[in-house]
């Protein structure tokens, strides 16, 4: 086997790896935003569900197009996704009591 074979085999488990992550964001942002009612996106001070349907839809949509993780657009997919998983889903799961807290304010020492 050729030095250059082995590289480009490597090369390919990397971008399969970083494809399926890609996919399991993606789809796991678009299903959880499928999960909370409509009322709680504004209740918790963030954009419409519907809103986060387009934009997670569009980004999922892309990738399955798009295949390659490094292309540009399936990145700023991603962040979108990653912006929904770390802004948008904690402040829907306080407002139903699965945030961990059950909706209190946590302080050092447990909830206050």
């Amino acid at each position: 086997m050729e030095p250059f074979q082995a590289v480009a085999g490597v090369q390919n488990v990397v971008v399969l790896a970083l494809l399926a992550l890609q996919v399991g964001v993606k789809v796991f942002a678009l299903v959880d935003a499928l999960r909370h009612r409509s009322e709680l996106y504004p209740a918790a001070g963030k954009r419409t569900k519907g809103l986060w349907l387009a934009i997670l839809g569009v980004t999922l949509a892309v990738q399955v197009a798009i295949l390659y993780p490094l292309n540009f657009l399936n990145i700023i997919g991603l962040v979108a996704a990653a912006v929904y998983l770390v802004d948008v889903r904690p402040a829907l799961r306080s407002l139903t009591g699965r945030g961990g807290a059950g909706g209190q304010h946590m302080g050092p020492y447990g909830p206050w």
